[in-house]
């Protein structure tokens, strides 16, 4: 799996302890009692995850120098509560059949089971966040907004060739950025950290967001089966056009062949012939360089984050999104 091990790069001993602890919380924050409901709302908790946004959440609360509190805590379980929801929702949009090596709750239990649950865990977390306090509560509200809105501009943008950068760049950043950013702000907040660091975080999270996604939309295109958790090529065959193909489509080279297979729906020996024109192409070295520009950002932001090392953990988190990218 070519995945983040957030606990591993942040070498931080108490995190992965209160990771332990988030688990029976988060499985326990969706249990009703109705046996159905109960499966369909912990079907990919119990799939396992990278847990990465609460990792970061509990990061920015304790420094890894103390155990979580119980805030703390929930502060993590209502961002992977948003990340979740996101993902039953986004299955549904795909038409996913795998996620996280099993099968998608869409594929499961149906489209509209699979709309309903992740709107009730969307309400746990609100619920959660709201005896946190009114401004978290505010945040992860204008944040759900933000998802909402980037799911948008990459929606109306599907099979659109001519689909710009700052419009991959605005979807992204709403998309994925957004929830990172606000992971490591709730969990500055519900520790009382001081209101630079509360902003530090804030930042170092949507650098480490928008790398993240560029590397996880450059790993569709290059990746080999198995490696995802979920069929490489997704995105290219359902019309959603990411960087490196942006790149690839204005590559004098790569650009016209690519072109004659997109602005489609592709089956899979055109999705496979259009992935090996990416990758073949100058695309993915532009794509690497787009993202160490936003990981510099990232490090720039740990330079406002005490105990140094835990500014030197996020940074090695930071930078180990460069090991599974060419160069």
């Amino acid at each position: 799996m070519l995945v983040v091990n957030a606990t591993e790069a942040l070498d931080l001993p108490m995190v992965d302890g209160d990771l332990q602890r988030l688990e029976p919380l988060l499985a326990g924050s969706v249990m009703t009692g109705d046996g159905f409901l109960d499966d369909v709302t912990t079907h990919l908790i119990a799939a396992g995850g990278k847990r990465l946004r609460p990792a970061l959440a509990l990061v920015a609360a304790t420094r890894g120098e103390r155990c979580a509190s119980e805030d703390d805590l929930l502060g993590g379980v209502a961002v992977e509560l948003v990340h979740l929801a996101s993902l039953y929702h986004d299955d549904v949009i795909d038409e996913a059949t795998v996620r996280r090596n099993v099968e998608s709750v869409n594929s499961r239990y149906g489209n509209l089971v699979a709309i309903v649950a992740g709107d009730y865990l969307l309400s746990r977390s609100a619920a959660i966040a709201a005896a946190l306090g009114t401004e978290i509560a505010g945040l992860l509200a204008r944040t759900l907004g933000q998802l909402c809105q980037g799911q948008i501009v990459e929606v109306r943008s599907c099979f659109k060739t001519d689909r710009s950068e700052d419009d991959y760049f605005s979807a992204i950043a709403g998309k994925t950025a957004a929830l990172m950013s606000t992971s490591c702000r709730i969990g500055a907040l519900t520790s009382g950290a001081r209101r630079d660091e509360v902003d530090a975080f804030t930042r170092f999270g949507h650098a480490f967001g928008m790398a993240f996604q560029i590397r996880d939309d450059m790993l569709d295109v290059i990746a080999d089966d198995g490696e995802l958790g979920k069929p490489p090529g997704q995105d290219l065959a359902e019309g959603v056009y990411t960087l490196p193909v942006l790149l690839a489509l204005r590559d004098p080279d790569a650009g016209p062949e690519l072109r004659t297979l997109l602005g489609q729906p592709l089956g899979l020996p055109e999705r496979e012939k259009a992935r090996s024109i990416v990758s073949e192409s100058k695309a993915v070295g532009t794509t690497v360089a787009v993202a160490r520009l936003h990981i510099a950002d990232a490090l720039a932001a740990t330079e406002g984050i005490d105990p140094p090392h835990v500014a030197d953990g996020l940074a090695r988190l930071a930078t180990s999104l460069l090991h599974d990218m060419p160069g």
